[in-house]
């Protein structure tokens, strides 16, 4: 069997098919309800050397109420904190690139708002051999 030929499109017909771009200020997709801004706009005049060190698995807490002259991606930020969350899901959660939530996060850790946890690493934790010989002498006694 052979495969199926591919029709090509005229250029008459792919134009007609083209849908127009909406006029400004109106929605341009599925749940969007604002303008969309540049990253430099959400992030303020924070400067790229100053930036907390964050990895992607750093975990994020909420340890105050967000002030009022927050922004609101701080506000989102803040609201999606409240139980522990690492950076990666913050940045996929907020949508925004994690540079952006860095600079953001690093605000927030100076501002004392949020908490940065770095996770339990696995080579840090006890040997297993170890804790049963711990627990056979505690049952001995």
């Amino acid at each position: 069997m052979s495969p199926p030929q591919r029709r090509r499109r005229s250029p008459k017909a792919a134009r007609q098919e083209k849908p127009a771009p909406p006029p400004a200020g109106e929605e341009s997709g599925p749940g969007r309800s604002r303008e969309l801004e540049r990253l430099y706009v959400v992030t303020g005049q924070a400067s790229g050397g100053d930036r907390a060190e964050l990895d992607l698995v750093t975990l994020i807490v909420t340890c105050a109420d967000a002030p009022p002259t927050a922004q609101p991606e701080q506000l989102a930020l803040l609201r999606l904190c409240r139980a522990p969350m690492s950076v990666a899901e913050v940045s996929a959660y907020l949508n925004l690139p994690f540079s952006v939530v860095t600079v953001l996060l690093t605000e927030l850790l100076t501002a004392e708002l949020v908490q940065a946890r770095v996770p339990i690493v696995r080579s840090e934790l006890p040997d297993r051999s170890l804790l049963e010989a711990v627990m056979h002498g505690l049952q001995k006694l």
